[in-house]
C-alpha cells in the first residue's frame, strides 16, 4: 500500500527539512498527551523539546525522535490526579536515574530477547493506538462541554483535507524528492485553508502553545521516605515503559535503515533527558515511533534531524505560535494516518496461516494488549507466552536411544534439553522394574539446564536403587555432579570427555 521512501545516506538538507516536518507533527501530539496526563500543554511541549534535543544529541540511534508519549501519559494521570504535578516532576527525575542505571549496567542488550512475533504485535498495536488517537480530531465540543462526532459539511471538509494531505504525501515523491512530502502536504493544505477561508479545526483550537524558555525548577516535594514510597512505583513503571518503547523503536529503525543503533547508549541518553526534563518542568518522554517514522520517511538520518525538530519546536513556542496555531488539524491527522499505514505490518495478515500457531497467537495477543493496556504490559505478556511456548515445544524433544553393551547392561543415550518442562517426559522414558541389573545413562548428547533437572536425575537414581539395580551416570558436567545429592556416587567421571557448562541454580549463584 503506502511505502516508506528512506534515503540510504545522511544529508544536511534532508535532516533539516525532515526535522521541521517532525516539529510540526510534534505540536498536537505533545499537547494531546499533556491533556491525557492531566498537565498544562506547555509541560508536554517542554518535554518534547528537551527529551528530543538531548536524545538526538547523545543517543544511540541517530534519526530516532523522542518526546512526550501517550504510553507514559496514561500512567502519569493517576499520579497527577492524586498528588499533583510537582510529584510528577520528581517521578520523572527518578525515572531518568533508573534508566541511566540500566544503561550503565549494560542491560539494554536484553531487548534481543523480544521474539519477532512480539515485535510485529508491538508495531501493529502501536499503529492502532496512533490511529485511534487521531479520531479525537473528528470530535467537537458543544456548549455543555460534551464531545460528539462531527457531522455534515464540517465532517466532509475534514475528511477531504485529510485525503488531500495523504494524496500529496503518497504521490509527490514520484515527481520530486527535493522537499519532504509530509512538509509539502502540511504547507499546501494550510495555504489552501487560509486562502479560501475554510472553517476547519486548527492547532489553536486544541490549546495555545505560546510560552517562554523552560526554567530550572527543583520539584517542590518533601525529600523524605514517604515521598519515595509514592514516586518509586511510578518511576519504575515509567522507566520500563520508556525503555521498552525506545529500544523496540530503535530496533525498528535499525531494520528500516539497515544500520545498528547502540541500545545501552540510548538508555543513558533517555535517562539523562528525563532527569533534565523533570528539573525543567517537563512531563518526561521516550522514543516516538510515529514521529521517528515521519523522520525516516522524510529522509532524516543524522542527529541533525532530531536536533532541528527540537529547536524548531522551541522556536514555535517562543516566536511562531500564532502561525503554528493556524495550521489545520486535518493536515497533521493526514500525516499521522500515512504513518499508521506505513507502520502497520500488513504482511502479518498473509503470514498468519504460514507461521506456527503459537507465533500467530502471540502476534495477535500483543497487538490486542497494546491497544487495551500499555506497551510494557503487552511486551512482557508476549515474551512470557513465547517463552512458555518455547519451553513446551522443547520439552517434547527429550528422547533416548537404547542398546545393550558387551556386559549385557542396558545403555540409555539421552538426547535433548533436560529442564523444568521436560522432566516429566524424562521420567517416562525409563523402566526400572523391567531393566537389567546394570543400567547406564549417558548424557553426552543432552544438556542439564536447571535445578528441576537435577532433582529429576536424583529421583530416577532413587527408583533404580529401590529396584535393586545399578545405575551409572556418564558425561555430566562438574556442576551437575556437585548439585546431585542422592545420585552423586553413581557418576562416572571422565575428565577428558565430560562437558563443561553452567546450571541455573540458586545454590551456585
Amino acid at each position: 500500500m503506502f511505502e516508506l521512501h528512506p534515503s540510504p545516506t545522511r544529508n544536511v538538507k534532508n535532516d533539516i527539512l525532515s526535522g521541521l516536518t517532525v516539529a510540526l507533527a510534534l505540536v498536537p501530539e505533545a499537547v494531546a498527551f499533556a491533556f491525557v496526563a492531566g498537565v498544562e500543554p506547555l509541560v508536554g511541549l517542554y518535554a518534547a523539546f528537551m527529551v528530543g534535543l538531548i536524545t538526538a544529541s547523545i543517543g544511540g540511534r541517530p534519526g530516532m525522535i523522542s518526546g512526550a508519549t501517550g504510553a507514559l501519559a496514561v500512567v502519569m494521570v493517576t499520579l497527577v490526579a492524586e498528588h499533583g504535578v510537582e510529584y510528577l516532576f520528581a517521578t520523572v527525575v527518578l525515572m531518568g536515574v533508573i534508566q541511566i542505571g540500566v544503561g550503565l549496567l549494560r542491560l539494554g542488550k536484553f531487548i534481543r530477547m523480544v521474539p519477532h512475533p512480539v515485535m510485529l504485535g508491538f508495531v501493529n498495536g502501536l499503529a492502532i493506538v496512533i490511529f485511534l488517537a487521531q479520531l479525537k480530531a473528528f470530535q467537537v465540543t458543544d456548549e455543555t462541554g460534551a464531545s460528539h462526532w462531527m457531522q455534515g459539511q464540517a465532517l466532509w471538509l475534514m475528511l477531504g483535507l485529510v485525503a488531500l494531505t495523504m494524496a500529496i504525501i503518497q504521490f509527490l515523491p514520484k515527481l520530486t524528492t527535493a522537499v519532504p512530502s509530509s512538509l509539502a502536504a502540511i504547507v499546501v493544505v494550510s495555504l489552501l485553508v487560509m486562502g479560501l477561508g475554510l472553517d476547519t479545526k486548527t492547532v489553536g483550537d486544541i490549546a495555545s502553545i505560546a510560552g517562554g524558555l523552560p526554567e530550572f525548577h527543583i520539584p517542590l516535594v518533601p525529600f523524605n521516605w514517604e515521598t519515595l514510597k509514592i514516586i518509586l512505583p511510578y518511576a519504575l513503571i515509567l522507566a520500563a515503559i520508556g525503555l521498552i518503547e525506545s529500544l523496540l523503536t530503535l530496533t525498528l529503525i535499525d531494520e528500516l535503515t539497515e544500520t545498528r543503533g547502540r541500545g545501552n547508549k540510548e538508555c543513558i541518553a533517555q535517562g539523562s533527558a528525563n532527569v533534565a526534563t523533570g528539573l525543567f518542568g517537563g512531563m518526561g518522554g521516550c522514543a516516538m515511533i510515529g514521529q521517528s517514522l515521519i523522520n525516516i520517511n522524510s529522509g532524516g538520518r543524522g542527529r541533525l534531524s532530531g536536533i532541528t525538530a527540537a529547536l524548531a519546536l522551541l522556536a514555535f513556542i517562543l516566536f511562531a505560535h500564532d502561525l503554528i496555531e493556524d495550521i489545520p488539524l486535518a493536515a497533521l491527522v493526514g500525516v499521522m494516518f500515512v504513518v499508521v499505514i506505513g507502520t502497520f505490518e500488513w504482511s502479518s495478515f498473509r503470514i498468519l496461516k504460514k507461521i506456527p500457531r503459537t507465533d500467530a497467537f502471540v502476534l495477535v495477543l500483543v497487538s490486542a494488549v497494546t491497544v487495551a493496556t500499555d506497551l510494557a504490559i503487552a511486551v512482557i505478556v508476549g515474551v512470557i507466552v513465547s517463552a512458555l511456548a518455547f519451553a513446551w515445544e522443547h520439552a517434547k524433544r527429550i528422547d533416548v536411544k537404547t542398546h545393550f553393551n558387551a556386559m549385557g547392561g542396558k545403555v540409555y543415550e539421552l538426547e535433548g534439553p533436560l529442564f523444568f518442562a521436560s522432566v516429566r517426559n524424562f521420567q517416562d522414558l525409563f523402566d526400572p522394574r523391567n531393566d537389567p541389573d546394570d543400567v547406564v545413562l549417558d548424557f553426552k548428547n543432552a544438556r542439564v539446564a536447571d535445578h528441576s533437572a537435577i532433582e529429576a536425575i536424583d529421583t530416577l537414581a532413587e527408583r533404580y536403587l529401590k529396584a535393586g539395580k545399578r545405575l551409572h551416570l556418564r558425561h555430566l558436567s562438574p556442576e551437575c555432579r556437585l548439585l546431585l545429592e542422592k545420585a552423586g556416587d553413581l557418576v562416572e567421571v571422565n575428565v577428558i570427555e565430560d562437558p563443561k557448562y553452567f546450571v541455573a541454580d540458586d545454590r551456585l549463584a
